[in-house]
């Protein structure tokens, strides 16, 4: 009996076009990201899933609720599936953060929720979420720094830092007696249509 996880990362926003580190600022999808999760939500309609859960932020939320549509599934709301808290840099572009804190930035106490702590965060939800629909296949509709670092965590040996998590990929993961094991990785083709 394999439990199945699908990750989505959320359609894009204006702060991802601007570069902003958006974290637990509530940034809704712009019309591009709305567009994005339509086509998620129309790649996922030929497959079965069972559950379907999303961060509580507005732009997870609302791709999942636009996949639910497609799907018929209700969207259950986990607000640890939140993306990382960015403490004094959210809403900064990387040359506001040069000019405020200097090019060591990433060495200073600003809040910043660690890349230790995301991974664990997330790692625990995923586990939790396994464990309670053992045998299933789970969506969850989040962000990706939270995707990146759990994966690091599930899933040590696969390279998650050749390429950024797309808008609106599809990672899709299966646990086994032997662990996590992802079959699918980043994946944006319903994007090319």
């Amino acid at each position: 009996m394999m439990t199945t996880i699908g990750l989505i990362r959320h359609g894009i926003t204006d702060w991802n076009v601007e570069n902003r580190w958006q974290g637990h600022s509530d940034i809704p999808l712009n019309e591009q990201g709305i567009a994005q999760a339509k086509a998620i939500a129309r790649r996922l309609t030929g497959e079965h899933w069972d559950v379907l859960v999303a961060s509580d932020l507005s732009r997870a939320r609302h791709t999942a609720e636009m996949i639910g549509q497609a799907i018929n599934l209700e969207v259950l709301i986990e607000p640890r599936l939140r993306e990382r808290f960015c403490g004094e840099i959210e809403g900064t572009t990387a040359s506001e953060r040069f000019a405020k804190w200097g090019n060591d930035w990433k060495n200073l106490d600003l809040g910043f929720e660690d890349d230790e702590a995301l991974g664990t965060r997330g790692k625990q939800v995923i586990e939790e979420l396994a464990a309670t629909h053992k045998g299933k296949k789970i969506l969850i509709a989040t962000h990706g720094g939270l995707i990146r670092t759990t994966l690091n965590k599930l899933i040590p040996s696969l390279n998650v830092k050749v390429a950024g998590i797309g808008n609106t990929s599809l990672t899709i993961l299966h646990q086994t007696n032997d662990g996590w094991q992802c079959s699918l990785y980043n994946c944006t083709t319903h994007l090319d249509v």
